[in-house]
């Protein structure tokens, strides 16, 4: 991978940072944007990781490291990104993962993640639609010139199997289910000029939020942050990448495919929607 070229979105911690970590282990040029600039500011706002410690991180692997910070509900700044993407004059993959729809499951001391859609707080919905998936779209907007005119190139929108089947939360399953749509349309306009475009699922990712309530958690077919990373990786070694343009893929099934362990070995078995569908 050392003469790609990546951008992904919302790496300061969680997926992203993982993601972000494989892809500079496999040497490739990596540029991310995240919010949370330094350790003091994330311990500030109750949460682990900062585009700080990424780079921290990041200072031991082969690959090389752009740091943008950059809040995706401002369209100015994303298009900043995408301006100094285009300035470079190359990017083979976008990885859309910036998500603020986790944020702030209790409020006041009440878990309103799993209320009913009419008792939903509004600015769920801005968090996830109206910053998310729009980020997703103003940044694919933005970069998808470099690639068409390159003829290469894949977008991968972080998804979940929420957008078929209902998990505890209306809003999300909509976003989910948008995030795949949006996927499988810019594969149909992309497709003319060899660029790909997928929705990819995760499994349960041992997070830095879920590590803090691993007791609430079965960890038993867990996946660290990274193993999707190298997964998006061996997406885009396939040479029958143009093939998979366009749909939903789960990464443990593109795991087996291409023979990737995570980390530390495991194999994670594959989410089902059968899995979705009895529960």
């Amino acid at each position: 991978m050392k003469d790609v070229v990546a951008l992904v979105t919302g790496a300061s911690r969680g997926v992203g940072r993982g993601i972000a970590l494989a892809l500079l282990a496999e040497g490739a040029t990596v540029h991310v944007t995240g919010r949370t600039r330094s350790e003091a500011e994330a311990s500030e706002i109750k949460r682990i990781g900062s585009l700080e410690g990424l780079a921290l991180e990041a200072a031991t692997l082969p690959g090389r490291l752009v740091v943008h910070h950059c809040d995706h509900s401002n369209d100015a700044e994303t298009e900043r990104v995408a301006a100094e993407i285009r300035a470079g004059g190359r990017l083979d993959i976008l990885v859309n993962n910036a998500w603020p729809g986790y944020e702030n499951m209790v409020e006041n001391g009440d878990f309103t993640w799993p209320r009913a859609f009419w008792e939903q707080p509004v600015w769920r919905w801005d968090a996830m639609i109206g910053t998310a998936l729009r980020a997703a779209f103003v940044m694919s907007h933005a970069v998808a010139p470099v690639m068409v005119s390159a003829e290469r190139g894949l977008i991968v929108n972080i998804s979940f199997w929420a957008a078929q089947f209902y998990d505890g939360n209306a809003v999300y399953g909509i976003a989910k289910a948008a995030a795949d749509k949006m996927a499988a349309d810019f594969a149909h306009d992309l497709r003319p000029h060899h660029v790909a475009a997928v929705a990819l699922y995760p499994g349960l990712v041992r997070t830095e939020a879920v590590m803090q309530n691993a007791e609430y958690f079965d960890l038993s077919n867990s996946e660290s942050p990274q193993f999707i990373g190298h997964v998006i990786s061996g997406l885009w070694r396939d040479p029958g990448l143009m093939s998979k343009s366009g749909q939903v893929l789960v990464a443990a099934e593109l795991a087996r495919e291409y023979d990737i362990a995570d980390i530390n070995g495991y194999r994670p078995v594959p989410l089902t929607a059968a899995d979705f569908a009895k529960s």
